[in-house]
């Protein structure tokens, strides 16, 4: 969820948002095609190596796009695939499916959350906690919750870079630190 998104990633991402913008093709189906190309990628690391290497021409990219990609995804993410390959961006589209969602998400008013717990929460807790997130950022939250033992208890929060973390475990950690500098 903390993942970092490069310049060329934004780039190649506002394209899209473009793309959907000028009512060529929905934001979800254009999430859809990326996971589907991914997909393919994912299972065939092969296929993934070919379409970034620089020894393998630009034609033979083409039709190998053409060939795997045409009958799977939309003509605009077909051409779309053969821009980035053209460009030596395959290696980028991870990244760019990121913030390609990250952006339709700011678009749409949505806000994706990590909560992680000690334990499992009930639905009423969870609930009153999504409601306060959702009346703080203004948002309708996307939540991922977590259990991490470790913590002990409390919650930790994770939006974007920022981290609320009350848990006990951060809570003794900081209780340690002031008794080792001597402040208490």
């Amino acid at each position: 969820m903390n993942k970092h998104i490069s310049k060329i990633a934004s780039i190649y991402s506002k394209a899209l948002i473009e793309t959907a913008k000028q009512g060529k093709i929905s934001f979800t189906d254009i999430i859809k095609d990326l996971n589907t190309t991914m997909q393919i990628l994912n299972t065939s690391p092969e296929l993934f190596g070919v379409l970034n290497s620089p020894a393998v021409s630009y034609d033979q990219k083409m039709n190998i796009i053409e060939d795997i990609f045409k009958s799977q995804v939309s003509t605009e993410i077909l051409n779309y695939l053969k821009v980035i390959a053209e460009k030596n961006r395959f290696k980028e589209l991870d990244a760019i499916k990121f913030a390609f969602k990250k952006e339709v998400d700011e678009i749409n008013g949505r806000k994706s959350v990590l909560l992680i717990s000690s334990t499992e929460l009930s639905e009423e807790y969870k609930s009153k906690i999504i409601t306060k997130l959702k009346d703080k950022l203004n948002k309708v939250i996307d939540a991922e919750w977590q259990i991490d033992r470790s913590i002990i208890g409390g919650l930790v929060i994770k939006i974007d870079d920022n981290v609320v973390d009350t848990s006990v475990k951060n809570k003794l950690t900081n209780l340690s630190k002031q008794i080792i500098k001597g402040n208490i």
